[in-house]
């Protein structure tokens, strides 16, 4: 395209002289938090599903997309969060969401095939965590490590119970990322407000600035939008 037409959108992203952008830096989804370990809740469904849910039933699908949207819904969130706080917030909350019908799918399978789901206060669930598995294969291993313990104490566990009840806990911490990411989001709404304000205050700071400003500063702020949207 010919620089006539980038130019302008490019603008979009460029400081004002008192260094502030119109859309600010976004989609920075791996710094958050709450992403790891919804991908990591993610690859944990997808390995249990392909070993122990039977590919045929709805129950794998349900499984798998409920866990992929979780990742999905995060990444999204974060690319829209330049333009849209709004989109950003009921995206990431959508992602909490499928982590909770996710973990309900979990309980469903434990309840129907027998082994019971860990309570709060059982142990190995703060042992997974302070294990801080970074990978599927790490939280296998554990899983591992954990049967062949508890086989030479007598207990003899399905792998799938350690397993399912090992993906309820890293559900459980992702649930409470997020929470903590939503609180997050709305106190900064509040008190920053969303695009259309910052959009607001920018225009009135390049009102009130110098026609001569330097050819650095945002030229004209309706010519931005227009091309923006048109393209």
């Amino acid at each position: 395209p010919p620089r006539s037409t980038l130019f302008p959108y490019t603008t979009l992203f460029r400081s004002t002289p008192d260094g502030d952008a119109l859309i600010p830096p976004h989609g920075g989804y791996r710094k958050l938090k709450s992403f790891p370990m919804a991908e990591l809740c993610f690859d944990v469904t997808v390995r249990l599903c392909e070993r122990y849910v039977d590919r045929r039933s709805r129950t794998h699908d349900q499984m798998v997309q409920a866990a992929r949207s979780g990742t999905q819904n995060i990444v999204e969130g974060s690319a829209a969060s330049g333009t849209s706080k709004r989109t950003e917030m009921k995206l990431t909350d959508t992602a909490r969401f499928s982590l909770e019908e996710l973990r309900r799918d979990y309980q469903d399978y434990l309840r129907q095939r027998g082994p019971k789901e860990w309570s709060y206060t059982e142990p190995l669930r703060q042992q997974l965590i302070d294990a801080r598995c970074a990978s599927a294969d790490e939280v296998a291993e554990w899983v591992r490590d954990l049967r062949a313990h508890l086989g030479r104490s007598g207990r003899k566990p399905r792998y799938e119970e350690i397993a399912a009840n090992a993906a309820l806990v890293l559900i459980a911490v992702a649930c409470s990322l997020l929470d903590r990411q939503l609180a997050s989001l709305g106190k900064r709404f509040l008190e920053d407000g969303g695009f259309t304000e910052r959009m607001y205050r920018m225009r009135s700071r390049l009102r009130e600035s110098p026609r001569n400003a330097s050819e650095s500063s945002v030229h004209s702020v309706d010519n931005v939008y227009l091309v923006h949207f048109v393209h």
